[in-house]
């Protein structure tokens, strides 16, 4: 019997895929848990087009990103720490701190899209990666530097 995913389901496939799966999973499973339904030429045909809506969206989203991304890079990330003997940092720079500043500039990134690739311990010049969507990266330069007020 082919069926229609409303939902991902991890063996069969992701939402909107047509599927053929046996009769009796279908009826005593699929269908009255909610995860699918019959495969009628009308749900085929809203599946087609739910799948354009959505590939529509997923490119908007994708351009924004790239967009977004260019904007980022041009951006000079400017951290100031404090710093001991021998220009040692006391503890290191956080992904939190780069999300803070990011914010500041008006860029809506939450921490846990920022990836590094090793704590930030010493003053310098870093290449983080923020990711913007799915495979969407901005590589941004963070300068790392000694906070004279302190």
């Amino acid at each position: 019997m082919e069926v229609v995913l409303k939902k991902d389901h991890e063996k069969l496939g992701k939402a909107m895929d047509v599927v053929t799966v046996k009769d009796g999973y279908a009826r005593n499973f699929l269908i009255p848990q909610g995860i699918a339904v019959i495969a009628t030429e009308g749900n085929k045909k809203a599946v087609a087009e739910s799948r354009k809506l959505s590939d529509k969206r997923e490119d908007k989203k994708l351009k924004q990103a790239r967009i977004q991304a260019k904007q980022i890079e041009k951006v000079p990330c400017t951290i100031k720490v404090k710093v001991g003997e021998e220009d040692k940092l006391f503890g290191s720079v956080t992904t939190q701190e780069i999300a803070e500043f990011l914010t500041k500039e008006g860029f809506a990134v939450e921490k846990r899209d920022i990836e590094l690739e090793e704590p930030i311990k010493q003053l310098g010049v870093y290449t983080v990666s923020v990711k913007l969507y799915k495979d969407e990266y901005a590589k941004l330069k963070v300068w790392v530097v000694k906070d004279e007020a302190a």
